[in-house]
């Protein structure tokens, strides 16, 4: 019966704030009203595999041309918000400022884009980080998410079900032809986890979505291990012409 008494007493010497501006708020791991309306959040029609908004409204699924031209490995995606403004603020935030507390608001953003995707025994699979860059940024922050979305979603999850064998340079910059080049066989299944994705449904979890390059890759080696269908979510995605 303390407990209740025990959390007012906490708010009042730490009230909740806003993940972006420090303003006070209602609850914790939320945004304030300006930011939030500011915050690019994916509504609507959206590309039933990449997750990128859609012009118009449909009650069946659609697809962008891109997908349509050249389908991705994966079955199907969504996104959370797009990656501008304070979408790239708050991806920014958790992946190079330790803001570890934005995941747990993330994942239910994310959440309630993913819930349609669940299926029975589906396990959440976080995109790894090679063990040098994990050691240099000391935390892998899809697994952060992965982790918040598994418990959001009731799923299980395997943080390092993953893993990236050989560095690859940084993205930013590629090409799209280019990214996929850098990542061929650069991320594979850790050798004890195979038996664990073998005829599971895979829901990979990532923050941002840029040209799908590292998810394909991700997807290529669930399947590889046996995965019975592979789902993507991320947090946030590059918006690309439809």
């Amino acid at each position: 019966m303390f407990a209740p008494a025990l959390q007012t007493m906490l708010r009042i010497v730490y009230p909740a704030r806003c993940l972006l501006c420090g303003g006070l708020v209602e609850s914790d791991f939320g945004l304030c009203g300006p930011c939030w309306r500011d915050t690019p959040f994916t509504s609507g029609l959206a590309c039933a595999t990449c997750g990128t908004p859609l012009p118009g409204s449909s009650e069946e699924e659609e697809f962008c041309d891109a997908c349509l031209t050249t389908p991705p490995p994966w079955q199907r995606g969504v996104a959370a918000m797009l990656y501008r403004d304070n979408g790239r603020k708050l991806v920014l935030m958790l992946k190079h400022g330790d803001r570890h507390d934005i995941a747990g608001a993330a994942a239910v953003w994310m959440a309630r884009k993913a819930r349609a995707l669940v299926r029975p025994e589906m396990i959440a699979v976080p995109v790894p980080l090679h063990l040098r860059r994990h050691l240099r940024r000391r935390f892998n922050q899809s697994a952060l998410l992965a982790r918040g979305l598994a418990r959001e979603l009731d799923l299980d999850w395997c943080p390092d079900a993953l893993e990236r064998p050989r560095h690859t340079p940084a993205l930013d910059g590629k090409t799209r032809e280019e990214r996929f080049v850098t990542l061929d066989d650069a991320i594979r299944v850790t050798p004890k986890w195979q038996p664990l994705l073998r005829d599971r449904p895979v829901l990979l979890v990532d923050d941002v979505m840029t040209s799908g390059a590292t998810l394909s890759m991700a997807t290529e080696a669930c399947v590889a291990a046996g995965a019975s269908e592979v789902c993507v979510c991320v947090l946030a995605r590059v918006a690309k012409d439809t």
